[in-house]
């Protein structure tokens, strides 16, 4: 699909006129290197088909990766992610390296660590890497293993991190949570500690691709447990390690000296307005969401120029003037929406064929009435009653501007 053909309104949008908004600097750009993966993971969003030996499949090519790079850099690029799919299966991983080398661009890699040799991770160092997370979905090779799909994965993970390690860059580890390996969280945190990561993140299942199976499967974890989880991460966990850990639930949940506070961590949003994906097979799409949604999809990068997808595609126009504005069920309700945008536009999309969709995580908490009601703008039937809000240390209406951002009255 070029630039110039995708549908101009997508399902949601209702055709209404949304508010213009100037083209934003092109960022960072999200490489899905490879379309396949060496794991079959059961809980992954976009899905990748299991590469071997025997069975290849698309990667995108060293000279289309510069290519886009260079029409990318008068658009404001700044760094890069790679990701996939598996980066380091790239076959020609290293060529992708010494572009981004040459270009002196900062990159960051998302890694299930097990082809992360001790020559690979000199060289992913050595290209400017700033950042590597690894996914560690258990602490023991029973647990990862039965997340991950393939035998021995667990140990070649450990290694690649050590590997890291040994180099002077120090990853973060990445869990997915899910009913079988929930209790190994505190397991996980100490198995970070031992092998020298920097932090842990604790990621939720999402409902999409893969992870609906595990829904339906009653695989996953009940929005009570699930609310219940970050807050024991963001205090016992947290109180019991030196290494900072950050738990993937909207802002609306986080704790404001978690974001604002003097050694807070930023909200952790999604830089939607600045980021584009970059698929195994070259195409242009709002992010990995493409490989399932191919109304995401926006280009080819070898045939569409850069500059004109960033600038006249009909979704991303649609997303820039109607986040936060549109957004719709609790989301238009939220005090954080400005800051945290939906949380996810594309997650939401895949569930509703609506770009304004409340996102999920959100919706269900507000179903089971455990979302945080500081956090939403006071009804003008509470206020005319006179419906207190909740005590000091909680975001109020007046805390929190319109666009989302923590005043420095708050009290932290």
């Amino acid at each position: 699909m070029s630039a110039n053909q995708t549908a101009p309104v997508l399902e949601g949008s209702g055709g209404v006129e949304t508010a213009a908004r100037p083209v934003p600097p092109l960022n960072t750009l999200y490489f899905y290197l490879t379309e396949g993966c060496n794991l079959r993971c059961r809980h992954c969003w976009i899905e990748p088909p299991h590469q071997t030996a025997r069975r290849q499949y698309p990667a995108v090519e060293p000279g289309l990766f510069r290519h886009i790079v260079e029409q990318a850099k008068p658009l404001g690029l700044s760094s890069v992610k790679l990701t996939g799919g598996e980066p380091l299966m790239h076959p020609r991983i290293g060529e992708i390296l010494e572009i981004l080398r040459s270009e002196k661009l900062r990159f960051n890699v998302e890694t299930n660590g097990v082809l992360c040799t001790p020559e690979l991770a000199r060289d992913l160092v050595g290209s400017g890497m700033c950042h590597v997370s690894v996914s560690l979905d258990g602490a023991d090779a029973e647990t990862h293993e039965w997340v991950r799909g393939v035998k021995g994965c667990f140990e070649a993970a450990v290694a690649g991190i050590r590997n890291l390690v040994a180099t002077g860059i120090r990853p973060q580890v990445i869990m997915t949570l899910m009913r079988r390996n929930v209790v190994q969280m505190e397991a996980v945190v100490r198995l970070a500690e031992s092998l020298g990561a920097s932090s842990v993140k604790f990621n939720i299942v999402q409902p999409t691709a893969r992870g609906v199976k595990m829904h339906e499967a009653g695989e996953t974890l009940s929005i009570r447990e699930i609310v219940a989880l970050g807050e024991r991460v963001e205090g016992e966990l947290s109180a019991g390690t030196r290494l900072p850990l950050f738990y993937s639930h909207p802002a609306a949940f986080r704790p404001l000296g978690k974001m604002y506070g003097r050694e807070g961590t930023g909200c952790g949003v999604c830089g939607i307005y600045g980021i584009l994906g970059v698929l195994g097979n070259g195409s242009y799409a709002l992010c990995g969401i493409g490989e399932t949604v191919p109304e995401l999809v926006f280009g080819d990068a070898a045939k569409d120029a850069l500059a004109d997808v960033w600038r006249d595609n009909a979704v991303l126009n649609e997303i820039r003037g109607g986040l936060p504005r549109r957004l719709e069920g609790i989301c238009a309700e939220c005090l954080m929406k400005g800051v945290c945008l939906g949380s996810c536009v594309a997650q939401n999309y895949y569930r509703s064929r609506n770009l304004w969709a409340p996102h999920w995580y959100c919706q269900e908490a507000q179903e089971a009435g455990l979302f945080p009601e500081s956090r939403r703008k006071a009804r003008p039937s509470e206020s005319a009653r006179g419906v207190p809000r909740p005590p000091a240390g909680h975001a109020s209406e007046r805390d929190i501007t319109e666009s989302g951002h923590a005043q420095t009255t708050l009290p932290i």
